[in-house]
């Protein structure tokens, strides 16, 4: 199967797999998508992911969901910058999202990090998702 939007791929599954009460979900595996991964567990918002060999050179990464009181700790996760329409922005003017309670995810020079490190050390880059 062909994907045009790998991170937006595995986003879809992760909102999938919450709706359907899922504790875990799979995608192929990526560099990219493994910093996005590492970066919501650094937040909380997954139990985190382990990859897994399917034949050679095929990988799966299996991708842990995370629960809080029956409820999904992510209520809102979307794609921003893709393939038709990428998003960038400067360290400068980064917005907060949800009054500071979610984050944005972003691709910058100094690798894949929230709007808040990001404003920290100064770099902006494509904004990837955000996450609630």
């Amino acid at each position: 199967m062909i994907v045009n939007d790998p991170i937006g791929d595995m986003l879809t599954r992760i909102r999938n797999g919450q709706r359907s009460r899922k504790s875990s979900v799979k995608s192929p595996n990526s560099k990219v998508r493994r910093a996005v991964l590492e970066v919501l567990i650094k937040e909380g918002y997954i139990r985190g992911y382990t990859t897994e060999i399917v034949r050679k050179g095929i990988e799966n990464i299996n991708i842990e969901l995370k629960y809080y009181e029956g409820q999904p700790v992510i209520e809102i996760i979307e794609r921003v910058s893709k393939p038709g329409l990428r998003v960038y922005s400067q360290s400068k003017d980064l917005a907060s999202f949800m009054s500071g309670l979610g984050i944005h995810i972003l691709s910058t020079p100094k690798g894949v990090m929230t709007d808040v490190e990001a404003k920290q050390q100064g770099v902006g880059g494509e904004i990837l998702c955000r996450v609630y």
